[in-house]
């Protein structure tokens, strides 16, 4: 059972990872075209989108017992709580860096897209 319940997650993940790359590529595009207001506004769904994970994946991570679930749980809150934060402040900024360490380096994983590559080790 647990076993499939990680599969479930790592699909659910992969599949939220997806939306949010997504969101962020016309973001890209409607910087350029529409300006500003335009990309704060898929920064915005990008952030609500994570700002819901935790709450969105735990009827799967409550089925996964130990500490495993407990380190999943932890982490899944550590990006809702980050997201809730730059949206209740309204920065931008801090939308755009969700999901990404200070040293990021394009092309390497963001930290969502690092974290379902754990999972799928631990599976």
């Amino acid at each position: 059972m647990a076993h499939e319940t990680l599969l479930e997650l790592i699909e659910f993940l992969g599949k939220t990872s997806a939306e949010v790359k997504r969101i962020e590529a016309e973001a890209e595009v409607v910087v350029e075209t529409e300006g500003q207001v335009a990309f704060q506004i898929k920064m915005e769904e990008k952030a609500e989108i994570l700002a819901a994970l935790g709450e969105k994946a735990w009827k799967l991570t409550d089925k996964i017992e130990g500490s495993l679930g407990d380190e999943i749980t932890q982490k899944l809150e550590q990006f809702s709580m980050s997201a809730s934060t730059a949206l209740r402040i309204g920065s931008v900024f801090f939308m755009s860096a969700l999901l990404y360490p200070e040293d990021h380096v394009q092309g390497e994983p963001n930290d969502l897209e690092a974290f379902i590559e754990e999972l799928k080790k631990k599976n």
